[in-house]
């Protein structure tokens, strides 16, 4: 497995913990109402990161552009550091967008997904 691959791994993983964190709140928040927009995007969130990790450790072909797109959620991060004046966490998770977006371009990586 490339290092590409493996940074991706390890960012959906932590994208996997902070959904599981952020759990309780949104149950909390069902027992008021059982359709919620933060439990629906949750929700959401949790499904695509499974399915791509999945399709990630299978190296099946479509898992390359989900994984794109699983990274692309890292960018609207970024805005929200720099538009709460936080510049060390805007330059943080600019690095670690930077980071996947690289990462997941190289030759290797790209020829690691090569199931169909």
């Amino acid at each position: 497995m490339p290092n590409g691959v493996r940074l991706f791994v390890v960012y959906g993983v932590v994208v996997l913990v902070l959904i599981g964190l952020a759990l309780p709140g949104i149950v909390g928040q069902a027992v008021q109402a059982p359709v919620t927009g933060p439990g629906v995007v949750a929700m959401l969130l949790l499904a695509y990161t499974v399915f791509t990790l999945t399709l990630v450790l299978q190296r099946k072909r479509a898992a390359y552009w989900l994984a794109l797109g699983l990274s692309s959620l890292t960018l609207p991060v970024v805005l929200f550091f720099v538009l709460a004046e936080v510049p060390t966490g805007a330059l943080v998770s600019g690095a670690l967008a930077l980071a996947l977006f690289l990462a997941l371009r190289t030759s290797a990586a790209r020829d690691y997904f090569d199931q169909e």
